[in-house]
């Protein structure tokens, strides 16, 4: 992954959290990027050239008059009022290529020295049913601060952890070993798409690598995985 900086541009160092979206149900983890680079006034550092992105190109993605500012796959922005950067990604990844993609984009954000990463993605709020049918509640995490998933300041804000995340279920130990470089030997991990179970459901999601690598290669003080709860 390259990183082309906007001419005299460049991340600061007192901008110690990073969000970036995870391609789901609905783009809302995009939307969310969107919204709050435009709320927050967050302006283009660079952007980013991954091969295992398809590249797209559009207008301005932002000004009420495009102005003929190209958008393309993957943009770094900052807002250093907030101490937030934020990657936005606007295209799809190739088929194949998602833990090369994860493992990329980890060392990329260890490149440029953030502390906290927040990864937002959504899910199929008829999951969030089968969880708990009398909550109304829109948004889960799982974090890489401890091995449970949870997270302090996260409960504090009113999210609740996703219950069905165990970092020893088999899915997830695959996607760590892959995280880490290493091919699985141990033949319980190999696991044929078809015979994929209910609880292979979440870690089977493709942004759950980039949640792996950045957690096994230790990239953060922190990551935490934030899910948005879809209605169809």
């Amino acid at each position: 992954m390259e990183f082309a900086a906007e001419e005299g541009k460049s991340f600061s160092s007192d901008s110690h959290t990073l969000l970036l979206p995870a391609l789901s149900i609905g783009n809302v983890g995009q939307l969310a990027i969107d919204l709050l680079i435009s709320s927050l006034r967050a302006t283009k550092v660079g952007y980013l050239d991954e091969p295992s992105v398809l590249p797209c190109v559009g207008n301005d993605a932002f000004a009420p008059v495009p102005q003929g500012d190209l958008s393309l796959s993957l943009e770094a922005y900052e807002s250093a009022m907030h101490g937030l950067a934020l990657i936005q990604q606007r295209s799809p990844i190739i088929k194949g290529m998602m833990v090369s993609f994860a493992r990329n984009m980890a060392e990329f954000i260890h490149s440029i020295g953030k502390k906290h990463v927040l990864v937002l993605s959504s899910l199929d709020s008829g999951r969030r049913k089968q969880i708990d049918a009398s909550s109304d509640l829109q948004i889960y995490y799982v974090s890489s601060v401890s091995d449970d998933g949870s997270n302090p300041d996260c409960e504090n804000l009113g999210w609740k952890k996703l219950d069905e995340y165990d970092s020893s279920q088999r899915r997830w130990k695959y996607l760590d070993s892959l995280a880490g470089g290493v091919s699985p030997a141990d033949e319980e991990l190999l696991i044929d798409e078809e015979e994929l179970t209910e609880s292979d459901y979440y870690a089977s999601m493709p942004f759950s690598a980039l949640f792996s690598c950045l957690k096994v290669l230790a990239i953060a003080e922190f990551t935490t995985w934030v899910h948005f709860w879809l209605d169809k």
